[in-house]
């Protein structure tokens, strides 16, 4: 059974520490279950919510709060936190959501500390999972660096090697948290049944096209005893630059050329920099040497010896004579473009290879909540945020493709797009393939093979 450690209780269960968690839907319930539930020590009082919409105004379910909340929890916005800690009469608030930089976790904590509560961070000690098989975590110090792509070439690795594997995914759950508690993904239908949105359509579906079952959820305990009753290894495959909900023996950390110096400035990313086994340095095909360069220096000032990989992130087009000498409109993944602060994504890449006469600015065509997205986040520069997290979004997405005034649409999401929105322009789709440069990662996993998997195979 899995197993935390919870910190050691301040105050008796009479006069209990009243506890807001900040989160965005995942790490913040995690957080509760593993820390704070049927923990007398602490009355949680409520959930802020930020990055995902339409998470506040609900409540987590008493169902998964356990016996303390028979009610369940409420959940408000993150802007309701000054005026929440004085009426509510909080003593601590606990971050727990990433990708966020130093400074804006400090703006936070000034805020909490300026309302009269304490601020704090949980950190692996108290949230990490035990596993009773081996288990890989692939992780990032930003949104976007390509970790499903690395965590996709890693299980086909493991897979050759006739292991049986199954993918944990950092958690994405914006429906029915009670239904979502312990999900396993392993066909198309499922996927179906569950109304996932595009996100978790993003992440989970390629592993189903290879044949290997996905989970997550809500309630990590239950979904972790799920997958090792049917793995010999599991592979985490993280969210954002989360660190993983599930302690890792060889933990595999990618890095961003594209963002220099990110590493070391942005929260949890920077943590799992230090923690890192094995740091990738990804996309160096289309990055800048000096700006690669970099970024080896920044792991190596604060890791000196820490094994690094060089890696690639090849563009796989299935369609480029509907990009060559076309007007093209763009959609990108959304949180890559969003709170991952990215300008520009495969999609760009495609269009400038395969010789796009124009790439459309979508923004003066979008409709409802993308218009609201690119309102939101200034800094996108005309290509479209697959933003799916609701029926809603999926139409507006929709409707605002096709008033882009373009000859196609390249769709640059890891989902196929044409199976959720209907769009009146040919659709080229384009992936990335994880390629290291020399056998270095491969010799790193055949260590871990020979530690973990040959021994517990004996």
């Amino acid at each position: 059974m899995a197993t935390t450690q919870r910190p050691a209780p301040q105050r008796t269960d009479k006069d209990a520490m009243r506890v807001i968690i900040m989160g965005a839907a995942g790490r913040d319930f995690h957080n509760f279950n593993a820390v704070f539930r049927d923990n007398p020590a602490y009355r949680v009082v409520a959930f802020t919510a930020a990055q995902i919409p339409d998470i506040a105004g609900r409540r987590y379910p008493p169902a998964l709060a356990g016996k303390l909340y028979p009610q369940g929890i409420p959940i408000y916005p993150e802007e309701d936190l000054s005026a929440l800690i004085r009426r509510l009469r909080v003593d601590y608030a606990y971050l727990s959501y990433s990708d966020l930089s130093h400074l804006d976790v400090m703006h936070k904590a000034s805020l909490v500390l300026a309302a009269g509560a304490s601020f704090g961070l949980l950190g692996p000690k108290h949230t990490m999972l035990s596993a009773a098989v081996p288990v890989i975590s692939v992780c990032a110090v930003r949104t976007g660096c390509g970790k499903s792509p690395a965590s996709r070439r890693i299980a086909r690795w493991l897979r050759e090697r006739g292991y049986r594997i199954a993918i944990i995914r950092h958690p994405m759950p914006y429906g029915d948290l009670e239904r979502q508690a312990a999900q396993r993904f392993a066909r198309a239908e499922d996927l179906d049944a569950a109304q996932t949105t595009v996100e978790e359509r993003e992440e989970y579906e390629p592993y189903i096209r290879m044949g290997i079952p996905v989970y997550a959820g809500v309630d990590y305990a239950r979904i972790l005893a799920m997958a090792q009753r049917e793995a010999q290894v599991v592979l985490w495959d993280g969210g954002n630059n989360d660190f993983p909900f599930i302690r890792p023996d060889m933990h595999i950390v990618l890095l961003d050329p594209h963002r220099p110096g990110h590493e070391l400035s942005y929260h949890p990313g920077e943590t799992n920099l230090r923690m890192a086994d094995v740091c990738v340095v990804n996309k160096v095909d289309s990055a800048p040497k000096a700006q690669v360069d970099q970024v080896v220096r920044n792991v190596r000032a604060v890791r000196p010896r820490v094994s690094i990989v060089l890696a690639d992130l090849l563009l796989v087009v299935d369609r480029p004579d509907l990009i060559r000498g076309k007007r093209v409109v763009i959609v990108e993944d959304g949180p890559t473009l969003t709170h991952g602060g990215m300008t520009f994504g495969a999609g760009t890449l495609a269009a400038q290879r395969y010789g796009a006469l124009e790439m459309v600015d979508a923004r003066p065509f979008a409709v409802g909540t993308i218009a609201q997205v690119y309102t939101e986040f200034p800094h996108l520069q005309g290509e479209v945020p697959a933003m799916g997290y609701s029926p809603c979004q999926i139409q507006d997405l929709e409707a605002t493709l096709n008033r882009v005034e373009a000859d196609a649409v390249i769709d640059a999401t890891p989902v196929d797009l044409s199976h959720l929105v209907h769009v009146n322009k040919p659709m080229v789709n384009v992936e990335y393939e994880f390629q290291e440069r020399g056998p270095r990662l491969s010799q790193l996993l055949e260590r871990f093979e020979e530690k973990y998997l040959r021994r517990d195979a004996s």
